[in-house]
C-alpha cells in the first residue's frame, strides 16, 4: 500500500515538473520576413479622408479597397509556435448567439473595412474558443494559440497565417 501511494504521488510531482509551453509575444513586424520589410516597406493605413480622395482618383494605384499583397511573404519559422498577438478584429460571420468566433486580426482598427487590407502578411484568420460579443469588436484583443503559416482567403482580404482555438482577452493599455 505504501508503494502504490508512493509511485502515485511521484507521478502527481512529475506532471509539475513538465515544462510549461512557453507564449511568444509577437509584434505585428515579426510577422513579415526581414527582407521583405526592406524591398516593400510596410503599408500604411490611410486615415486621412483627403488622402484617400486623392487615392481613389489616381489610377496608379488601381482599387483603393483593394488588397496590395494578397500573397505576401511569410516568416515560416513561426508556424506551430504558441503566441501571443495584439490586434483588432474584423469579423467572417456572427454564430447564432450573436457572438463572432471566425474573424481576421488585423494590426490596426478599420483595416479590411475602411481602409485597404493590409497584406496578407499583416493578417491572421483566426478561430475562437469563445465567440466575441459584437459590441466590444472597438476595442484591441489578445489573441493567444498555435500560429499555423497557411494562406486563407475570404470575402474581405486574404491572410498568410491562422490560428485555430484561439484564446481571446481584451488588450490592456
Amino acid at each position: 500500500m505504501r508503494y502504490l501511494a508512493a509511485v502515485t504521488t511521484a507521478c502527481a510531482f512529475s506532471f509539475l515538473a513538465l515544462p510549461a509551453v512557453a507564449v511568444e509575444e509577437l509584434s505585428w513586424g515579426d510577422l513579415v520576413p526581414p527582407e521583405a520589410r526592406e524591398l516593400a516597406g510596410m503599408q500604411q493605413p490611410t486615415h486621412d479622408l483627403s488622402a484617400l480622395a486623392d487615392t481613389l482618383s489616381d489610377e496608379e494605384f488601381g482599387d483603393p479597397a483593394a488588397q496590395m499583397e494578397p500573397a505576401a511573404p511569410v516568416v515560416t519559422s513561426l508556424d506551430g509556435r504558441e503566441v501571443k498577438l495584439p490586434g483588432y478584429i474584423v469579423p467572417l460571420g456572427i454564430d447564432p448567439d450573436g457572438a463572432v468566433s471566425e474573424f481576421l486580426l488585423v494590426p490596426y482598427f478599420g483595416a479590411c473595412i475602411h481602409v485597404p487590407p493590409p497584406p496578407s502578411n499583416q493578417i491572421v484568420h483566426v478561430r475562437s474558443a469563445k465567440g466575441i460579443e459584437l459590441a466590444a469588436l472597438y476595442q484591441p484583443f489578445w489573441i493567444s494559440g498555435a500560429m499555423q503559416v497557411e494562406h486563407v482567403e475570404s470575402d474581405l482580404a486574404n491572410a498568410g497565417y491562422r490560428i485555430a482555438n484561439a484564446s481571446v482577452e481584451p488588450y490592456s493599455y
